[in-house]
């Protein structure tokens, strides 16, 4: 029996004794491998170049360039790797901008190790994880958008309108928290005709991730 591939990543922070203590825990896990680590903006995207990782792990203060700055550049260094957001900042500005540029997970520093493994696999199994503290947070911040989208435009330009019914039902347990597989078995259909919809639901209402979904349909019922 091979054994599962492990997940490489790299750990981009500025601050050196975090840095090596993300890279402790996440070396001494079999799923892991880190096969970079880099201190500012500038090293993280020779390094994202050289190694593709899978996942990069991305605080958002780092000296010069933040890290949601750095989305960008990473994402053209590495057009593969999944970035998560491993950051003090509890700022609903901070959370939307990561998300809006393309982050699929957003973590404090204050999350425990196991839950960060877990947020690494779920990034690799095409879900979204956001910690715990900022759910608040990021409804206020897409609600906040979508008022103001809603205000300078006309109701039948709403996205929301190009949804099928059952893009609707799926976009509705998405809130809910459900996962593809959760979602697949309550409307009886396959899990990959459930992730074919999800990218469809993305498309159309121009959201990259499905926390950015689940907190547009939350703000949209407040």
């Amino acid at each position: 029996m091979t054994e599962p591939k492990q997940i490489r990543i790299l750990v981009v922070d500025d601050h050196t004794l975090f840095r090596r203590g993300v890279i402790a825990l996440l070396t001494a896990d079999s799923r892991f491998d880190v096969v970079a680590e880099a201190g500012d903006a500038g090293e993280a995207y020779r390094r994202a170049a050289e190694s593709q990782p899978d996942v990069i792990l991305l605080d958002n203060h780092l000296p010069g360039v933040s890290g949601v700055d750095a989305l960008a550049g990473l994402r053209d260094a590495a057009p593969n790797a999944q970035v998560v957001m491993l950051t003090v900042s509890e700022d609903e500005n901070d959370l939307a901008a990561a998300l809006r540029g393309g982050a699929r997970g957003y973590l404090l520093k204050t999350v425990d190790s196991d839950v960060m493994a877990a947020a690494i696999v779920r990034t690799m199994a095409g879900e979204s994880t956001i910690s715990p503290e900022m759910t608040g947070r990021l409804v206020t911040a897409f609600q906040s958008l979508h008022n103001k989208a809603a205000d300078d435009a006309p109701p039948d330009q709403d996205p929301i309108h190009t949804l099928s019914p059952r893009e609707e039902q799926i976009l509705d347990r998405i809130a809910q928290g459900r996962t593809n597989k959760e979602i697949a078995r309550e409307l009886d259909i396959a899990e990959t005709t459930v992730k074919i919809h999800v990218q469809h639901i993305l498309r159309k209402l121009k959201l990259s991730s499905r926390v950015q979904a689940a907190a547009y349909a939350v703000a949209r019922r407040s």
